[in-house]
């Protein structure tokens, strides 16, 4: 056997799960097209992630965080509303406060071009492969592998974290259940006048949502939700008129407001594997599951697949178990799945409930808003929620060792 573990996409959640498996005695060979001098490149393009702090716990026990720390920014409160363009928000804003939490801050926002190369450089000790998975074939005593280079590569298990559209999901027989928002994101970093002070927005409109995101210095990273039409006009504009558009919804409250990157656009949609294993398969992040980016929870999701699926196949080597086999993989799917759905339930709810203009929509979740504000147990059961501090927790989004 040549390798324990053969991992499909080189992106976040494959080299956070090769690292977590290699640290702990599992053999583990990477399989991206990219370059990893491609994938590190520290250009600044706005692109960041709002981790939160199970997700931070994880990066501590890989061995990233002290160096991620100084260029990270902690995220002191979240602010949520609901408002119409020109309006403004509502008077009736649910705020979360960090303090209401022993732990610390609620999450931290890190750039992409930090993310992203201290794991390809903490990742350099893995094996890896230039190429992409064409094919597979498991057998009682493995999976054996064909690299679209030519050679083949077997090992007990295969891992697909190669995104939504996962050819390792579809080859394996997994179907998928979701369907389209009609809605696009736009994503961007903004530079502006005044301190952001760590505090998240989220700004609810009958397009879609807004969330302007804490970065360090005067910037904010925007998702900004639209109707799939609208945001492609918005993607041909250039940068002024483009900037004409999102400033009455941005508001004034941090400023005059500028592009500090590159400006991107996604497609939005639900899509949930119906199983998160087969034979000799075990699917990771967006391969497993892709949500609305309402709660900002995407990449956190695919790091608690990480996170789960490395402590189940470790556990099960310690004890001589197959770690390929289906007893194995069913306790990852199993883990897993219920939170996952809970997850793209709340989601797919919140971004119906609040993407429209119905008056009597707009009246209930305005009173709902204001009730939970009152609320301080609820209201900190939400905040730990948002922090990644409940349910069933695995080992590493609790900062301990497997």
């Amino acid at each position: 056997m040549e390798h324990d573990v053969i991992i499909a996409g080189g992106g976040l959640a494959g080299t956070s799960l090769a690292l977590a498996l290699s640290q702990n005695g599992l053999s583990t060979l990477l399989v991206d097209p990219a370059a990893p001098e491609t994938l590190a490149a520290n250009d600044f393009d706005g692109r960041s992630y709002a981790l939160s702090l199970g997700s931070c716990n994880l990066l501590k026990m890989l061995g990233l965080w002290r160096d991620l720390a100084p260029d990270a920014q902690p995220i002191l409160d979240i602010r949520i509303s609901d408002g119409r363009l020109g309006e403004g928000p509502s008077p009736l804003t649910l705020h979360f406060d960090h303090t209401e939490i022993e732990e610390g801050p609620m999450g931290h926002m890190v750039e992409d071009r930090h993310l992203r190369p201290a794991l390809i450089a903490a990742g350099t000790g893995i094996d890896r492969v230039q190429a992409t998975v064409v094919s597979e074939r498991p057998d009682a005593g493995g999976i054996t592998v064909t690299l679209s280079d030519g050679t083949t590569q077997r090992a007990r298990l295969l891992v697909g974290c190669d995104g939504k559209r996962s050819a390792i999901a579809r080859r394996a027989g997994i179907r998928r259940t979701g369907w389209e928002y009609g809605q696009s994101a736009l994503v961007a970093a903004i530079a502006h006048e005044h301190p952001n002070n760590g505090v998240a927005h989220q700004f609810f409109m009958p397009e879609g949502p807004l969330a302007i995101l804490p970065l360090k210095g005067n910037r904010s990273s925007i998702v900004w939700s639209e109707r799939r039409d609208r945001a492609e006009a918005l993607t041909r504009l250039d940068d002024e008129a483009y900037l004409a558009l999102l400033r009455p919804r941005f508001g004034d409250f941090l400023g005059e407001i500028s592009l500090a990157g590159k400006r991107f656009t996604y497609p939005l949609s639900l899509s949930i594997a119906n199983r998160f294993y087969a034979d000799r398969v075990a699917l990771v992040g967006d391969a497993a599951h892709a949500m609305h980016p309402i709660a900002g929870q995407g990449l956190n999701a695919g790091l608690k697949d990480v996170a789960t699926l490395a402590e189940v196949l470790i556990h099960a080597a310690r004890r001589g178990e197959e770690i390929g086999s289906t007893d194995v993989l069913a306790r990852y799917h199993q883990w897993r799945s219920f939170d996952v759905a809970a997850l793209a339930l709340a989601t797919d709810s919140f971004n119906k409930l609040f993407s429209n203009d119905n008056p009597l929509l707009r009246a209930a979740r305005t009173a709902g808003l204001g009730l939970v504000s009152k609320m301080a147990g609820l209201r900190r059961g939400f905040i730990r929620e948002a922090a990644g501090l409940t349910g069933d927790r695995p080992l590493l989004l609790q900062g301990r060792p497997l």
